[in-house]
């Protein structure tokens, strides 16, 4: 069971009574994490890898450290297949950028994407002449594995896929596309920006070659995240970046990468925020994942339940077993920005737009103005619930909210 009293108490920040509903975008950072970046900067800050002192041999530590918390979050079989990048869009650019596209080559993914899953797959058709496929579910999310069959073909490179829709909430059938990917001698990335935070996530078990997510997304802080790379894929995907850090050996029309992760790590790398991140897996490993999805998911019920009473217009399942923490919803006539500054003024923070899915706002939704989400982590309760649906009812009465 999780103490959600005993949770906030680790996060200042809602002493004030904020109410904040705002976690598919970015989570609030415990104390513990904040701390133990600000003991990186006062105890040993230094370079990581740059020096045999002292100062560097314990920030090397820390970071590598953290490397290995990832691991075994995700049940990683090596440590050298986790790579720190700055955040979900650098990681899955990484993989575009690296891979060797020929023309004809056919690139897999659904419209459901967060446009950091799709805008760079969309240069690679541009820059290329490769092919972009996306598969359509219906209205709630849901895929007739049949349209997977189909456009996952003999020419297709790599399907692109979320592990969890950041607008529906619904999770996507990754393990069966794995199959036909497997099948078709494609690789497949998943998007784990909002499935990795919330839910025990395995790579063995999706059997994806790449996996990315975002460390602010998850109690940690900006600026780090998470690119991890089947370690037999490695051989294949160029560095992003080159320069000091990812080197073995340089002359003077040449150099030589190093082996496993710092190749892809040039320059002096975001190392408190690795620090930091590694706190952050901590600290969730000791409430437990299992407890974190429980958690949402009775506040993803009682949520559903009582925005459907109010009569709005709710995106994505209608089964709160289909889905995770996240409801996007629509109150008819009322543009979705006017609701989140209408809620802002209780101090209730939601997100308004698209959510950075235009394609499935504007084709799939048919919602061209976007729409509100509200989304819960581990720190809210019932009375956060509560408190959004009071104030939902008088969105729009004559005095406003």
């Amino acid at each position: 069971m999780l103490d959600v009293d005993e949770v906030r108490r680790d996060f200042p920040i809602l002493k004030s009574g904020l109410v904040y509903l705002d976690n598919a975008a970015s989570t609030l950072t415990p104390e513990r994490v904040l701390q133990k970046m600000l003991e990186y900067y006062r105890s040993y800050r230094a370079n990581v890898f740059r020096g045999v002192h002292s100062l560097s041999r314990r920030a090397t530590e820390e970071y590598e450290q953290t490397r290995e918390e990832v691991r075994k979050f995700i049940n990683a079989r090596h440590v050298e297949e986790i790579i720190f990048v700055k955040n979900t869009t650098e990681g899955i650019n990484c993989v575009a950028r690296g891979l060797s596209w020929e023309r004809g080559d056919r690139i897999v993914s659904t419209i459901l994407e967060h446009h950091s899953n799709l805008v760079p797959w969309q240069r690679v058709v541009r820059d290329h002449g490769v092919e972009l496929k996306l598969v359509r579910p219906d209205r709630q999310g849901y895929f007739q594995m049949g349209d997977f069959e189909e456009a996952i073909d003999e020419r297709t490179r790599l399907v692109a896929i979320s592990h969890v829709s950041n607008v529906l909430g619904c999770r996507l059938p990754v393990e069966q596309v794995a199959r036909i990917a497997r099948e078709r001698g494609a690789l497949l990335l998943v998007d784990g920006a909002q499935s990795v935070p919330h839910m025990p996530v395995d790579v063995q078990e999706l059997k994806c070659d790449f996996l990315v997510f975002s460390g602010h997304k998850m109690l940690g802080p900006t600026g780090v995240g998470v690119l991890y790379v089947r370690k037999e894929v490695q051989e294949g995907l160029e560095p992003l970046t080159t320069g000091g850090g990812m080197v073995e050996d340089v002359g003077e029309n040449c150099y030589s990468p190093l082996p496993g992760p710092h190749r892809y790590e040039a320059g002096t790398p975001p190392i408190a925020e690795v620090i930091g991140l590694g706190e952050a897996i901590r600290y969730l490993q000791e409430i437990g994942l299992q407890n974190v999805a429980a958690h949402e998911k009775k506040l993803t019920r009682e949520m559903l339940s009582l925005l459907l009473e109010l009569g709005v217009e709710v995106y994505g399942p209608m089964k709160p077993e289909d889905r995770i923490g996240l409801l996007s919803f629509n109150l008819k006539g009322v543009d979705p920005h006017q609701v989140a500054l209408a809620l802002d003024r209780r101090s209730i923070i939601v997100r308004s737009g698209h959510h950075c899915a235009i394609p499935l706002h504007t084709r799939l939704l048919k919602a061209p103005r976007g729409s509100v989400r509200a989304s819960v982590y581990l720190y809210n309760g019932l009375q956060d619930v509560e408190s959004l649906i009071d104030a939902l009812g008088k969105v729009g009465a004559p005095a406003g909210i």
